[in-house]
Formats: C-alpha cells, sequence, structure tokens
C-alpha cells in the first residue's frame, strides 16, 4: 500500500504546476457587438456623470467642458490633477464656489 502512495505526492504537485498553464492556454471568447456596446455605455456613464453642488442646490453634468474647468481651477491654485472625487469636501465647495463665480464672468463676455 505504501508503495502506490509512494509518487502521490510528485504527482499533486506536477498537477499543481501544471493548473495555470492550461487556464492559459485556453483563449478568452471575444465579445459580441452588444457586449461591446455595453461596455461603451459603461465607459460612458462613467465619463458623463452628475455631480450635486450643496452649497448652490443644483447639478453639475461632469463632461470635458466641465473637467477643463476643474483643471483650469486647479492651475489658479498651482495644484497637480487629482480626481474631484477625492477631493475634501471643503476642496469641493471651494471648486463649486470659484465655479459659480466663474459662470457669471462668462455670462457678460458672451453678452
Amino acid at each position: 500500500m505504501l508503495r502506490s502512495y509512494r509518487y502521490f505526492g510528485s504527482w499533486l504537485l506536477t498537477a499543481a504546476f501544471a493548473t495555470p498553464f492550461t487556464l492559459l492556454a485556453n483563449p478568452r471568447p471575444v465579445p459580441n457587438a452588444q457586449e461591446r456596446e455595453e461596455e461603451h455605455e459603461r465607459d460612458r456613464d462613467r465619463d458623463h456623470r452628475r455631480v450635486y453642488d450643496r452649497d448652490h442646490r443644483d447639478y453639475h453634468n461632469w463632461d470635458d467642458r466641465e473637467d477643463q474647468r476643474y483643471r483650469s481651477w486647479l492651475d489658479e491654485r498651482h495644484e497637480g490633477y487629482r480626481d474631484y472625487s477625492r477631493l475634501k469636501r471643503k476642496e469641493q465647495r471651494d471648486y463649486w464656489s470659484w465655479r459659480h463665480q466663474h459662470e457669471e464672468h462668462e455670462e457678460r463676455e458672451h453678452r
């Protein structure tokens, strides 16, 4: 009986090393058109979200234009880029105050 278990450890070790390679050998399925469209929509939703400004009690669409304004605000403060969602609440409030003041100036220039 001991003879049958003699090589069991070696066999088990070989199986443990071979398993990851067999998993890598199986190709991932190519997504179909519907799956690609759903992924594209998720990316678009991630890039365009709505943000609530508590002090002014309004919503802002966070799109490319808003991101450019946010980057301008960061430049004025001589700060490197950080995602808006990572700012502290006070910094977010500072941004929206600046943003509303800056928005008034933009409206005057366009008149």
